[in-house]
């Protein structure tokens, strides 16, 4: 393996062994290693990725591993990268699955995510200012932020702004121009998998891969739809899947590992857990080449610079439903300016430090009285 392998793989396990909290502080921790700590990148082009990855189905942070990996080492990389930070989480979530299915209860967690959920918002909050100075490099790209921030307020779906908000962005180039130009736009192993209620779960997640846009909560909304109201699945189980994809590490879709084991046990965990991430690999290596040449198209380049702005708002739209369900009294406040003053005074220092000591910090908040 080479040097980059080596390094991506280091980079993207550890990740996948400590990055809680959902795609928005995924991301944040992302651009703190890739960007500020080793310049694979810079903030323009993380900012071009996660447009990238907002403009396709499946789970926006294991894509952007994924982008970064091709960036650094091709598609090599890109499928270590996304390997890499799937397989913690998978890992872990085989493990509490089979303890779920023998024993039907999950461990007691509660009182570390009181702690992780504040320190995760100061995480994404310093991230986003940081990603702010280069997504809105204009007016107009500050008062596209604001309009996608308030649609979004007012309940327009996320994906439906950022792809309105590059139609602006377009729209407007087009109106200075007056011109349009676009510069052109595992195997598996089979043994077990094969079998006809694996091959049924596996083409279930394969289908919710293929086409899901949007966050962890879309996809339990989707699986609502096609698992519980089909009778495969009960309220209880999606629920208690809901959980373990929020107190793990690592991407949320993770919780299809939890779900397909209820279903079809190992093996039934191992075609949900292809399904839903395969697509990913297949959308990232073929949109990954592509991002360079969008770039050089001054009418997509401003559909580009439209949507970072827009995907900036999103992501502080989703922190603010963060902050709502985890800001609720003293210890967390307290949390909270903590985490942000250390991203800020301490800029070198890994986010996984900040988000566990969130964990201890809000364990030892509670036993005060």
């Amino acid at each position: 393996m080479n040097t980059r392998l080596k390094e991506l793989s280091r980079l993207f396990f550890k990740l996948g062994c400590t990055a809680f909290g959902g795609p928005a502080v995924h991301i944040a921790m992302m651009r703190e290693e890739v960007v500020n700590k080793n310049a694979w990148i810079t903030d323009a082009h993380f900012l071009d990725l996660i447009s990238a990855t907002n403009l396709i189905p499946g789970p926006n942070s294991t894509e952007m591993t994924m982008h970064i990996g091709h960036e650094r080492a091709g598609w090599r990389g890109l499928i270590v990268a996304g390997m890499c930070f799937i397989f913690p989480a998978v890992v872990i979530t085989s493990v509490l699955a089979y303890l779920y299915n023998q024993y039907g209860l999950l461990p007691e967690v509660a009182p570390y995510i009181y702690g992780i959920k504040p320190a995760i918002v100061g995480v994404i909050i310093s991230a986003m200012v940081a990603l702010g100075r280069s997504a809105f490099k204009s007016i107009w790209l500050w008062i596209l932020g604001l309009i996608t921030f308030g649609v979004c307020m007012a309940g327009v779906n996320e994906i439906v702004a950022l792809f309105g908000a590059g139609a602006l962005g377009m729209a407007k180039y087009m109106w200075q121009s007056q011109k349009q130009r676009v510069n052109g736009i595992l195997p598996v192993f089979l043994s077990h998998v094969i079998s006809l209620p694996n091959v049924k779960i596996f083409l279930t997640f394969l289908k919710v891969g293929s086409i899901l846009y949007g966050s962890g909560y879309v996809l339990f909304a989707f699986l609502n739809d096609e698992l519980v109201r089909t009778g495969l699945l009960t309220h209880t189980q999606l629920a208690d899947a809901i959980a373990v994809g929020q107190f793990t590490p690592g991407p949320v879709f993770s919780a299809a590992t939890f779900i397909g084991w209820q279903m079809g046990g190992f093996w039934g965990a191992m075609a949900a857990t292809i399904g839903i991430f395969l697509p990913s690999f297949i959308f990232v290596a073929l949109l990954n080449p592509l991002i360079p040449k969008l770039r050089a198209s001054k009418m997509i380049s401003s559909f580009l610079d439209a949507v970072n702005a827009s995907s900036i708002a999103i992501i502080l739209f989703v922190c603010l439903d963060i902050f709502r369900d985890s800001i609720a009294d003293w210890r967390s406040i307290l949390i909270l300016v903590i985490s942000i003053s250390l991203t800020f005074i301490f800029k070198r220092l890994n986010t996984a430090f900040i988000v566990l000591s969130g964990a201890l910090l809000g364990y030892l908040l509670l036993l005060v009285k």
